[in-house]
């Protein structure tokens, strides 16, 4: 495939400049906020016991060079993957369904189901939900090292995120800094290359995914309690990318003061309550001052993604409290269970599976199927024992990467770690996978500065778009429907996951080509 950098990109940076880029990159980011709190190989408990310190969030030094065809595609199909995602939470038999295939081998699917089921057979009291979505795709180009023409630049979805959609507010600041750079610094350089044309679209990310907020405060009301209503981002202790979720607060907070307050997974039960009425409104008691009593509106969930925040039973009893309230979930357990990678693989290895939720002859569902790759089930069906094979074979797993039902990065396996990892996982669990075919992206290069270091090489960058969905699960209304904006991470070409936060990835921004 053709490189989508020149030889000259990015510039040779000589010492001198190279000392000057970082110090200048460094000062911006913690000035503006492009932060995260740092690593305990950073800076170990014992050096910040009170959690006081900040450090860049690693970035590259120029922005990557990013296909505007596919960029463009992104863009233009986030509001019906926004739609498509709200019609498959509505179909409650269609997840049920799903999740029938995976629980023998997840228990944790299997608990969040249970939680469905015991809200369901009281009765759901809010039928508005709200969804902040992302969905995030590699460039596929056919034909590539093939001697042969190749084609026109495609982007094939890597998954799509409906709990935790996290880096929208640092993603925005990112597009900022070398917005400022591409202004003052790069002129500056003497190196060819760095005196281009850089083309950056602009990113509202951190807007965006607050008027989702904004959208679903205003949908609820006032309450009828009397109380004075907020938004609630339950978030996991010990949160390392903090200001992330800050930046959405604080926008959210701009102009309207809508109040925002932080709660961990873990105090729930402790800090909240649930009115005695027929609308089992939920309440915040807050710490500072217990007489004062808001109403939630809005639960944004920054936690409860994964096996690690419910480590007891009192932990699915919150889960349980939250989903039964009147507050409006974003997400729900049901929109949770949307975005588990069952649902991607039903809906890409065959028309119908999405064919179920849009019509086949309509613009959206040609948009929607373009960016789909090859993703086959690993259950028992003919489709799944042919996807066994590639799975277990030395040569063919090469191509692949198995995926269980899981968010938050680190939980896939590649290549050559696929049949070893099967080996030790019985077969009555490998239904609760699904393998898909690696994307390939076109070479780019870059440098990446990460806790003071630089990083210099061949790069991988992977696109996320942002989108923001508000939606009644009883009449399918949907009342509002926004792209919110788009996120670029990149990382090295010798790394397999993506995860910023986890130290894996880095912030990035588009110059598209």
């Amino acid at each position: 495939m053709s490189p989508l950098t020149e030889r000259s990109y990015p510039p040779v940076l000589e010492d001198q400049e190279s000392e000057r880029l970082v110090q200048v990159v460094k000062d911006w980011t913690i000035g503006n906020g492009l932060a995260v709190r740092p690593p305990v190989a950073v800076a170990p408990a014992e050096v910040d016991p009170r959690s006081i310190l900040a450090t860049s969030a690693p970035v590259t030094l120029f922005p990557s060079p990013f296909p505007q065809v596919c960029f463009e595609q992104a863009k233009a199909v986030q509001t019906a993957y926004n739609e498509l995602y709200a019609r498959i939470s509505q179909d409650e038999e269609f997840i049920s369904r799903v999740v029938q295939e995976v629980i023998g081998g997840d228990d944790f699917i299997a608990s969040l189901w249970d939680v469905h089921l015991k809200v369901k057979k009281e009765g759901y009291v809010q039928p508005l939900s709200l969804g902040l979505f992302r969905s995030d795709y590699m460039v596929h180009q056919e034909n590539q090292g093939t001697g042969t023409q190749e084609s026109m630049p495609q982007i094939k979805q890597v998954e799509f995120n409906t709990i935790a959609s996290s880096f929208g507010g640092l993603s925005a600041l990112t597009s900022s800094l070398h917005r400022f750079l591409a202004a003052t610094e790069y002129p500056l350089l003497k190196g060819t290359g760095a005196h281009g044309q850089y083309n950056l679209p602009e990113n509202k990310s951190t807007q965006g995914l607050a008027a989702g907020l904004r959208a679903a405060y205003s949908a609820y009301g006032k309450s009828q309690l009397g109380h004075e209503t907020c938004v609630i981002f339950l978030v996991q202790g010990g949160e390392r990318n903090i200001f992330d979720q800050r930046h959405l607060e604080y926008e959210l907070q701009q102009g309207s003061r809508t109040p925002v307050f932080r709660l961990p997974f873990s105090e729930i039960l402790q800090r909240t309550t649930i009115a005695d009425s027929d609308k089992r409104q939920l309440l915040y008691h807050l710490p500072s001052n217990p007489s004062k009593v808001f109403e939630v509106a809005v639960v944004y969930l920054r936690a409860g993604y994964g096996p690690g925040d419910y480590p007891n039973t009192s932990d699915w009893d919150a889960r349980y409290h939250i989903e039964r309230s009147a507050a409006i979930k974003c997400p729900t357990v049901l929109t949770q269970l949307a975005g588990a990678k069952k649902v991607q693989q039903v809906l890409a290895t065959e028309a119908s599976g999405l064919g179920k939720f849009i019509s086949q002859d309509t613009e959206e569902f040609k948009k929607i199927w373009e960016t789909f790759t090859n993703i086959y089930p690993m259950d028992t069906s003919e489709a799944g024992l042919a996807a066994r094979k590639l799975a277990t074979d030395p040569e063919k797993c090469q191509k692949y990467v198995l995926k269980p039902q899981r968010e938050g990065g680190g939980n896939n396996f590649y290549r050559s770690s696929i049949p070893p990892y099967l080996k030790s996982v019985s077969e009555s669990h490998w239904g609760s996978y699904i393998l898909m075919e690696l994307i390939t992206p076109p070479p780019v290069t870059n440098i990446i500065l990460r806790n003071g270091q630089l990083e210099q090489g061949g790069v991988i960058c992977e696109l996320g778009r942002y989108g923001a969905c508000v939606w009644n699960q009883h009449t399918r209304e949907i009342l509002y429907n926004e792209d919110a904006g788009y996120l670029l991470r990149t990382k090295g070409d010798q790394s397999e996951e993506g995860g910023v936060a986890a130290g894996f990835g880095c912030m990035d921004s588009c110059s598209l080509v």
